[in-house]
């Protein structure tokens, strides 16, 4: 398939630059998989298209303030640090802008001295990877200092750094939110429950390959850059259950997608616990063994999540779906308003 069988035209201004006041506020458009029908909703109608014995599955995974701004000691030099996951010890592979100022011995400071890191090495893509020296909790130093590493495509400042965060974010270590998750509330998720729809969490740590552009024509070219995923022996056997109960298992987020179908490929169609990377890359025609249902943002044309997503059903039926949503002023993106695929 071409690159451009996934474009679409989306005004500018319907990219989300700020999140509601309330999570719970967007818009929801809910898509049927088998006949393409489409309904326009709020969010919390969601409760209305679940079910006992559904279980929804929820990646925990935390965002990192992982934007630093600081300078080189030697020069005075202004520097800007992107984390990207962290290798051993106080060891972290980042990106550096610009990078031919941090070479390998470079020392850098943040903070005026609160934090200050060692250029120990380079990597293939361009990237450094940096020692960290610190007084005191590595992650209360970072929270301190660093900034949200919000998309390329917000301009906004964020005021409240929580609002990038899913209210059940745990798991530290993301450098993009699983922004499908941002519109659920501790109250809503609670609602959920009390209908006897279950809940379930896995971790994929999203790294910045989430808003890499696909650079070749034919998509079965591209390569996914891997991410760090892991699920427990208790989400395991709950979804084994509920699979075995005929249930339906529904991911909230292309991250919990990704990684849901990861493990019951690798472990012959079944739930176990897992840890390790994932590159897999998920386009029509695509049999999924692990996902009933989908719930997620609206997303970026010609991107691998809006793949993805049409794989669900197909391309045709996705592209009409964004048409519509296009035409009734849906949001877009990581701020913007939900779809359920069903």
């Amino acid at each position: 398939m071409n690159i451009e069988d996934f474009d679409f035209d989306l005004p500018e201004e319907l990219i989300a630059q700020t999140p509601l006041k309330d999570r719970t506020a967007s818009r929801l458009l809910v898509l049927n998989r088998d006949n393409g029908e489409i309904q326009h909703r709020r969010f919390p109608d969601i409760k209305q298209f679940l079910k006992p014995g559904d279980c929804l599955v929820l990646n925990d995974t935390r965002v990192l303030p992982a934007r630093l701004y600081g300078i080189k000691e030697d020069t005075g030099a202004k520097v800007e640090i992107l984390l990207l996951h962290q290798q051993e010890g106080d060891a972290w592979e980042v990106l550096a802008k610009p990078a031919k100022k941090v070479k390998t011995g470079s020392v850098l400071s943040f903070g005026d001295g609160t934090l200050k890191a060692k250029c120990i090495g380079t990597k293939e893509h361009g990237g450094r990877v940096l020692e960290f020296f610190y007084d005191g909790i590595f992650y209360e130093v970072l929270d301190q200092l660093g900034e949200m590493p919000l998309p390329p495509y917000i301009k906004e400042q964020l005021p409240e750094k929580e609002r990038y965060q899913t209210v059940y974010a745990k798991e530290e270590g993301s450098a993009a939110a699983p922004t499908a998750g941002l519109h659920f509330t501790t109250e809503l998720l609670q609602e959920i429950k009390e209908m006897g729809v279950e809940i379930a969490f896995i971790t994929l740590h999203v790294g910045l390959g989430t808003f890499r552009p696909v650079s070749v024509e034919n998509i079965h070219e591209h390569k996914m850059h891997a991410e760090f995923y892991h699920m427990s022996q208790h989400t395991a056997e709950k979804l084994s259950r509920i699979r075995k109960d005929n249930g339906r298992i529904i991911s909230v987020g292309t991250t919990s997608t990704r990684t849901l179908e990861t493990i019951v490929r690798d472990n012959e169609g079944e739930f176990r616990e897992a840890s390790g990377w994932t590159d897999i890359f998920i386009y029509p025609p695509y049999e999924f063994k692990a996902v009933d249902g989908l719930i997620t943002n609206f997303h970026l044309p010609k991107s691998t999540l809006i793949m993805l997503v049409s794989a669900l059903t197909d391309r045709e039926t996705i592209l009409d779906a964004y048409n519509e949503a296009v035409r009734e002023r849906y949001r877009f993106f990581s701020f913007g308003d939900a779809m359920l695929i069903l």
